[in-house]
């Protein structure tokens, strides 16, 4: 999955796949997650946030089954 880097101080990349509806998030600390189920409509709000990571502690964050990838 491609990322794109974003402007936050704690999120560090964000990509998401529409097929599968996974989210991918990359944090300041090198950790990576990916998130189940995700709405479009989730990614979009979330890359169009004038603050990304008060978005993510919102509306991703626990309210979505992830795992970590590293």
């Amino acid at each position: 999955m491609d990322r794109h880097a974003v402007s936050s101080s704690n999120l560090r990349s964000v990509g998401y796949d529409d097929a599968t509806r996974t989210l991918e998030i990359e944090f300041r600390d090198g950790s990576l997650y990916r998130y189940s189920s995700v709405p479009e409509s989730v990614y979009r709000s979330l890359m169009a946030a004038g603050s990304k990571g008060s978005y993510f502690h919102a509306h991703i964050r626990d309210r979505f089954a992830y795992r970590r990838i590293n």
